[in-house]
């Protein structure tokens, strides 16, 4: 099997099934709520921000196959700023752990293997490497 032997693909079909799983999370209160909900009262920018990851995340989950180097920048964008404005809101308002947590560890494995999925990427993707004899 060709992802097995490709330590980035296999990654960075990990981080993509990630991301389809949160658009589903993020599609289904939208199709509960509409896409202006506050989510119960929270400032405006945390209910753009998590509306925006209704469209946002399945993109990033498309690029990481399709434009890799592309898909990885805005998964790592995605999940850090996710996890850092979740963390704020709990501090606010409240936790809802389950959800943090798990976000929390999607958070710690992309950071632990994002070098590797983007070092081992097929030479196509990879940027040639300058010589220093010019």
């Amino acid at each position: 099997m060709k992802i097995l032997k490709n330590p980035s693909l296999l990654l960075r079909a990990i981080y993509a099934v990630c991301l389809t799983a949160a658009s589903y999370n993020h599609a289904y209160i939208v199709f509960a709520y509409g896409l202006q909900w506050d989510y119960g009262g929270l400032p405006l920018f945390v209910s753009i921000f998590w509306t925006a990851l209704t469209f946002i995340d399945p993109l990033a989950a498309f690029l990481l196959l399709a434009k890799p180097k592309a898909g990885l920048g805005l998964t790592a964008a995605i999940i850090v700023s996710d996890v850092a404005i979740n963390a704020w809101v709990g501090a606010n308002y409240g936790f809802h752990w389950p959800p943090f947590l798990a976000q929390s560890l999607f958070l710690v494995f992309v950071l632990a293997t994002i070098r590797t999925a983007w070092i081992r990427l097929p030479a196509p993707y990879r940027a040639p490497v300058p010589s220093p004899l010019g």
